[in-house]
């Protein structure tokens, strides 16, 4: 792993060796802490060896000689278990006479006399040693268990596991553009060279191409056997290749190690584009030049990625070469079948080439997915071709358009089997990944538009040869290239689909990441549930049929959604590290309910997101549940009453498949598409259309709706139960076979990826962010809503709040017999459902009734100008990108069943916590650091407390004391 300097020194450490610096000129500080000359010399050589620098063009050729440093080099790979030094095989094969063969060998002798496991050995070694010696894990255990039989002779002589060990590489497959390089021969290896090892010996020192397909194979192998040659695997700056899959990849541990070469190889995965040479990777990556050729050239050498070769250049040299030897009269001539096959060959990539060009016509998409998804590939004993694609996927990071037809084969496969248990989920998972392929893959077309749109092209190709261009005039004049124009314009979209693993893509830093979007894809579309820690497009990149921003991912959403469109269950915010005595009102008493943790953090099983009815809570225990919850997280509420459940004990809910426009503009007719009654379809497009008005939603995924009750009543009745939004996801969820096939049918009926709406999706997502960042604005822990609120507490004395009237339009605390609230005349419930409404309304639960305030004039003018002021200052930050981090509310928050509003629950923390102070602390995200606490006490009938928080954010546990006697431990 990358080592960063962690302090100062450190740091001009590097700085000094990057330019340089002689012991003489290196600053008095760094003298001193280096103590002596000799010492400064170990830092260089150590700082070389571990970035696997050449010693001619490094500093370390000014502080010890060429083969002390290659020899220390080569003890400190031995001992880690690194990876051979490909790049510097010019000194290491060639002087020291070290094959990659034997250095493997030695090194896995090593690990069996130490009797270490053969997962010590990292993951590229270990592949790398699989590569060439043939031994994998299942030899390796096989070894061992002959020498562990011999018992006494395997512990007093530990070399008899070379017995064992091969003498000779196996063979591996060698590439037709690969270089064959000479070692330093002895007299003795000259005489016993053949004639036909001499003569391509002579052939090797003279020409200056040393290309494999030049000379014969046979000959080639037995000098490498030997030792006397070893492979170079050139890569240019301007060389293209791409990725296949990882055959041979041997999952072990990761190098504990520096290496920067094994770091860049899990980016090169990712960032890998037949469209881009390795300079423009490097550009990409912000690389080395030098370093990322290695590390292509060893993706090459291991056939994970495919050299993508112009046959011009490569056969020009050729034909050059064979006249050459046809006047030296050269003994080694290369076979006619050799040259027609490997010109076939070449051919074939040059095709891909330019199939893959920019200008080709296909559009790029990306369909980025989780690593749990590579688990449910893991399906061995059904589908083993699923493995491999599994491998590559989870350690690559990506798979190519060029697997995409493979997989959906292997995952056909799955189709006629039977599951049960937990391998339906993982057959679920399958079922959908092959339904979003082939719908990405066909352009959002259906199987007839498939056919039709190729038998025309057939047509049209056969009416006109390809090559000519031919202008016929018909009778009244025009040229029939109007038809063609026209045919042209019905030409459909193709797609190549590369399928992207997030978890590879989030340890690429931000900027690269940017880069590869723009660069590779035009399109990203990613799955249901996508992980928080994911890093997604940002506004300005290509189109993203996912979450709009991080804030969609979290519970924001929801509050959007129901505000939006002034319907919705009724929901509890409760800010994160409260501490809950008792419940406040509209949570009291309710039979079950819904759990939602702000950034996906869990508490045994308790606020994971897409677990359904899983997160649903009894609500006598409620109360402790969301005291585990609230120390790590923010917490939304949904209660629900008994009538709300069906006989089952669970919610009702049905997913609603997005986009809800069909191609035409014309709203769908989603009931029928999911083949609902005529009274529940006529609910529904109401309830759509509304939503569609206000929130548009022009993007792939679904709406998740919840079915409530009106009355107290003990069934569904008719007109008895109202369809309300639950949630909104964006992308396409892997979980529901059935959910996802209807989501791939509204792109096929709303032309989605045919028609040139993408300009309106960017709207709707652009309107979207704003709406996010306005609430987030507003409620989080320094926004208007935070101020008005804690701000209440220093109003001059003799100005008190105005007592509004009791509240909540969906939650009646006056029927509802779970409430302690006393029943009430009709005229009050009259005044409940009417009462008055302001910009500065707060809602209050004192612990026996929910009350309404509505602050002084002041607050509210004041609050529209900050809310003003926050608009103006924060204009496109929604364009912006996205930052990535989970903003937490700063204030507790009401949603009664039409509004949102800020929710005092004082009476209900334990010890009369002041949410002032837990907003405050909550507002500082900067990391943990140290924090000082002032604390004064003040009487107003009994002992309080003031707490304030001078640093920024930590976790510390406050010892709350009335007078002798401990209230609460309470994390903020």
């Amino acid at each position: 792993m990358l080592h960063v300097p962690t302090t100062i020194e450190d740091q001009l450490i590097l700085r000094a060796i990057k330019e340089e610096c002689s012991w003489e000129g290196l600053p008095k500080r760094l003298q001193s802490t280096l103590n002596s000359k000799d010492e400064w010399h170990r830092r260089i050589t150590e700082h070389c060896i571990k970035k696997r620098l050449q010693w001619n063009t490094s500093f370390v050729r000014k502080v010890c000689r060429e083969g002390e440093y290659y020899e220390d080099m080569m003890r400190y790979l031995r001992r880690n278990l690194a990876l051979f030094p490909y790049h510097l095989a010019d000194y290491v094969c060639r002087v020291m006479r070290i094959s990659p063969f034997r250095y493997y060998c030695d090194m896995i002798f090593e690990v069996m006399k130490n009797e270490q496991p053969y997962d010590s050995i990292p993951n590229f070694s270990a592949a790398d040693a699989l590569r060439l010696t043939g031994i994998g894990r299942n030899e390796f255990i096989d070894i061992m268990n002959k020498c562990r039989s011999k018992k006494i002779m395997w512990k007093l002589n530990k070399s008899i596991a070379k017995e064992s060990l091969p003498t000779h590489p196996v063979d591996f497959a060698i590439e037709p553009w690969w270089g064959v390089c000479l070692v330093n021969f002895t007299l003795e290896e000259f005489k016993k060279l053949s004639e036909e090892e001499t003569a391509t010996i002579d052939k090797i020192c003279k020409e200056e191409a040393n290309a494999y397909i030049l000379f014969d194979p046979v000959v080639i192998k037995g000098l490498y056997r030997r030792g006397l040659v070893y492979f170079d695997v050139p890569v240019y700056a301007d060389d293209r290749f791409k990725v296949s899959r990882l055959e041979g990849f041997v999952s072990n541990r990761e190098q504990s190690y520096e290496d920067p070469i094994e770091e860049l190889l899990y980016a090169v995965f990712v960032v890998s584009s037949e469209n881009s040479t390795v300079a423009e990777l490097a550009t990409t990556l912000q690389a080395e030049l030098s370093q990322l050729q290695a590390a292509a050239s060893f993706a090459c050498r291991l056939g994970w990625a495919v050299k993508l070769i112009d046959p011009g250049t490569i056969l020009q040299d050729q034909i050059t070469s064979a006249l050459n030897d046809e006047e030296d009269n050269s003994l080694a001539p290369v076979g006619s079948g050799n040259i027609s096959t490997d010109a076939a060959f070449f051919q074939q990539d040059n095709l891909g080439t330019e199939n893959h060009a920019p200008n080709s016509g296909f559009a790029r998409v990306a369909f980025v997915v989780d690593a749990n998804i590579t688990s449910y590939l893991m399906m061995g004993s059904v589908s083993p071709g699923l493995k491999s694609h599994a491998v590559t996927l989870y350690e690559a990071g990506k798979l190519d358009h060029t697997s995409i037809d493979d997989l959906c084969k292997d995952l056909t496969t799955l189709e006629s089997a039977k599951f049960e248990g937990e391998l339906q989920e993982f057959a679920n998972h399958a079922f959908s990944l092959k339904c979003v392929l082939e719908c990405l893959k066909s352009g959002g077309l259906s199987p007839n538009e498939l056919e039709e749109i190729t038998s025309m092209a057939a047509d049209i190709s056969l009416k006109e040869p390809s090559g000519t261009s031919t202008n016929h005039i018909n009778e009244n004049g025009n040229t029939d290239d109007l038809e063609v124009e026209k045919s042209t314009r019905k030409k459909p979209r193709k797609y190549r689909v590369d399928i992207l693993r997030c978890e590879s893509l989030a340890n690429l830093p931000g900027p690269t990441l940017d880069r590869l979007y723009r660069r590779d894809y035009d399109i990203i579309v990613s799955m249901v549930p996508l992980p928080v820690s994911s890093l997604l497009p940002g506004p300005k990149g290509p189109i993203h049929f996912g979450p709009p921003s991080h804030s969609a991912m979290s519970p924001w959403m929801n509050l959007v959604l129901y505000s939006a469109i002034g319907s919705g269950p009724v929901s509890v915010v409760l800010m994160k590290g409260q501490c809950l005595r008792l419940l406040p009102a509209p949570l009291a008493g309710c039979e079950k309910a819904l759990l939602w943790s702000w950034d996906g953090s869990t508490v045994a099983g308790l606020g994971a997101k897409f677990e359904g009815n899983l997160n649903l809570v009894k609500g006598n225990i409620l109360l402790h549940c969301l005291n585990s919850l609230l120390k790590h997280t923010a917490v939304l509420v949904q209660p629900f009453t008994k009538f709300d459940l069906n006989s089952s004990g669970k919610t009702t809910t049905i997913d609603i498949p997005l986009p809800l426009k069909n191609s035409d503009g014309s709203f769908a007719d989603i009931g029928t598409e999911l083949r609902l009654g005529e009274d529940e379809s006529t609910k529904l497009t109401a309830l759509l259309s509304d939503l569609e008005k206000r929130l548009s939603l022009f993007t792939v995924g679904y709406i998740r709706l919840l079915k409530l009750c009106k009355e107290n009543v003990n069934a569904f009745a008719p007109n008895s139960y109202e369809w309300v939004p639950l949630c909104v996801e964006f992308g396409v969820p892997l979980f529901s076979p059935k959910l996802c096939e209807f989501i791939c049918n509204r792109v096929v009926l709303s032309g989605l990826l045919q028609t040139d709406l993408f300009t309106e999706h960017h709207d709707a997502m652009r309107e979207l962010r704003e709406k996010l960042n306005g609430i987030c604005l507003e409620y989080q822990a320094t926004g208007s809503s935070a101020r008005m609120l804690y701000n209440r507490e220093q109003q001059p004395k003799g100005q008190k709040s105005q007592l509004m009237s009791y509240a909540s339009q969906r939650w009646n605390p006056l029927t509802e017999p779970s409430s302690p609230i006393s029943g009430t005349s009709d005229y009050q419930r009259i005044k409940l459902a009417n009462r008055q409404r302001c910009h500065t309304e707060i809602l209050s639960f004192d612990g026996h009734i929910l009350r309404s305030y509505a602050l002084e004039r002041s607050y509210e003018d004041a609050t529209k100008m900050n809310e003003e002021t926050s608009r103006v200052t924060n204009k496109g930050e929604s364009d912006d990108k996205d930052s990535g981090e989970t903003i937490l509310p700063g204030v507790n928050l009401l949603f009664d069943g039409s509004e949102l509003r800020p929710f005092d629950i004082g009476a209900c923390l334990q010890a009369r916590q002041p949410a002032a102070l837990i907003a405050e602390a909550s507002a500082y995200t900067y990391g943990d650091k140290f924090v000082f606490l002032r604390c004064g006490w003040r009487k107003r009938g009994m002992a309080k407390f003031r707490v304030q928080v001078l640093m920024h954010k930590v976790q510390v546990s406050l010892l709350l004391l009335t007078k002798s006697c401990v209230l609460n431990i309470f994390e903020v």
